[in-house]
């Protein structure tokens, strides 16, 4: 029985109070480590090791920091297979979803900030006829609090903490107590590859003690945040008369809309992975699928008999489609709206059960993938997130119409345009309340663009510049020659 250890100070060392949460292994419901029961105490002790830390961090040169980070990247790569199964045991995704997205894409956010660092730069402005010159610098705020989610536990938890360092901040981060286990590995690659004492500090644990002392502690000025709405709210709630920064990246409740000109074979074959990556775990998803009428009949039979034939088993297997859920919990949750989905005039296509899987996989958190038609466009259904193997099929007949359905929920995250008609796409992509616009294309990402949402799905954007901006202050400075 694994038992982790908090980052503090450079060191691995266990909490202060001495409790350990059960850490289960999705796929096969048994507990399999143990985590720290965190609780204000570690948070104290490590902000405290990153206060010590940052004057001596934020001064080192931007290279020198790059650096560092290509270095833990390098130790990323070196231990992919092993950083890859722990993955997949502590979350319950197949094996070769976390060798192939997870893993690589957490060595590419450090790969990315180790080096945009070094290209960040600041402004000057010449006031012509005054002989003033107005130049701005940028400052790191000192302690950046990182709170990150269990769907994407290693990919999410560098796409926070890399811009930080880079930026010159020393971070205390809490990793989800559901999937803790790569953070805890990267704290052991963070020993290896020489990270000074102090710059990155982890510590586990439950949100309503380890976040919420995060949030609330005035050492801490700036928050980024990834989860969901709810707990959004209740973090922007605490931190406003607290005047510190804050990111929020939440929920979302995403159209996939699909006019009859589309690229039938691409669009199928893409939406498949866009409904279902990741069980549907992914804040990207395209959980509400819109079909021009003409096409519908065609696109349903041929997107139903697809999923009919997806594998849901044992995600150590490399045959595996659909691995586990996270939890139990979140199995019932799950469970529940497929149920609401019926109460509401929902016809199941495909799924809608919990799936018993064979051998060392018989207690594990398993759901079918699931297609529903014959809803509201603005029932609960089609509006509340549910983030798990779910999708509703709906046909339109107009743009007007659909660009209705598609902003009737009170999310804005991203959306899914296909269509071979470029003005068209155009216009309804610019009509669509979401931060990010995909058309022909799913979860195609630059990392130098901005990431984050409309409304109920986030506060500020992350990513390229944006983020590096975010963990910095400016500061102008006007001088009269």
């Amino acid at each position: 029985m694994k038992q982790l250890k908090n980052y503090i100070n450079g060191q691995l060392v266990a909490p202060v109070a001495g409790q350990y949460i059960d850490n289960y292994n999705p796929a096969t419901g048994e507990v399999f480590s143990l985590i720290p029961d965190s609780d204000e105490q570690d948070v104290e002790l490590a902000v405290q090791a990153a206060q010590a830390a940052f004057p001596e961090w934020a001064k080192t040169p931007a290279e020198k920091r790059g650096q560092m980070l290509m270095r833990i990247a390098d130790l990323i790569d070196q231990h992919h297979d092993r950083l890859a199964e722990a993955e997949s045991v502590d979350n319950g995704k197949p094996l070769k979803l976390a060798k192939t997205v997870d893993i690589p894409r957490a060595s590419s956010n450090m790969r990315f900030y180790g080096t945009a660092i070094q290209h960040f730069a600041s402004e000057a402005h010449y006031m012509e006829g005054t002989e003033a010159i107005n130049y701005t610098i940028r400052h790191p705020h000192g302690v950046a609090g990182c709170i990150s989610p269990w769907n994407l536990p290693l990919y999410l938890f560098t796409w926070k903490i890399a811009p930080a360092l880079a930026a010159g901040n020393c971070v205390v981060a809490k990793p989800s107590e559901v999937t803790p286990m790569t953070a805890y590995l990267l704290s052991e690659l963070c020993q290896e590859a020489g990270l000074p004492a102090g710059v990155l500090n982890i510590v586990h644990g439950y949100g309503h003690k380890v976040g919420a002392a995060m949030v609330a502690h005035p050492k801490v000025p700036v928050i980024s945040f990834t989860g969901g709405t709810a707990t959004g709210r209740s973090i922007a709630a605490t931190v406003a008369p607290m005047f510190k920064k804050l990111s929020l990246e939440l929920g979302g409740k995403n159209p996939n809309i699909i006019f009859a000109d589309c690229d039938f074979n691409n669009a199928l074959h893409t939406s498949i992975h866009s409904s279902f990556a990741n069980q549907g775990q992914i804040c990207l998803c395209g959980s509400r699928i819109f079909i021009e009428r003409p096409l519908y009949d065609k696109f349903r039979d041929a997107f139903v008999e697809k999923v009919k034939a997806m594998s849901v088993g044992d995600p150590l297997e490399d045959s595996t489609k659909q691995g586990a859920v996270v939890s139990e919990q979140h199995m019932q949750k799950v469970l529940s709206y497929i149920a609401l989905a019926k109460e509401e005039g929902g016809t199941i296509l495909t799924g809608g059960q919990q799936v018993q899987v064979e051998g060392r996989c018989a207690k594990g958190w398993f759901i079918a993938p699931t297609v529903i038609e014959g809803l509201p466009y603005n029932c609960r259904t089609n509006t509340e997130e549910i983030f798990g193997p779910v999708v509703t099929l709906t046909p339109f007949d107009t743009e007007e119409e659909v660009i209705q359905y598609a902003n009737c929920t009170d999310y804005g995250l991203s959306a899914t345009i296909w269509t071979q008609n470029l003005p068209r796409a155009h216009h309804v992509a610019h009509q669509v309340h979401s931060g990010i616009i995909w058309i022909n294309t799913w979860l195609l990402r630059d990392l130098r663009t901005p990431f984050g949402g409309m409304k109920n799905s986030g506060v500020g954007r992350e990513g390229g510049f944006e983020a590096l901006r975010f963990f910095t202050e400016p500061q102008n400075v006007c001088v009269k020659l």
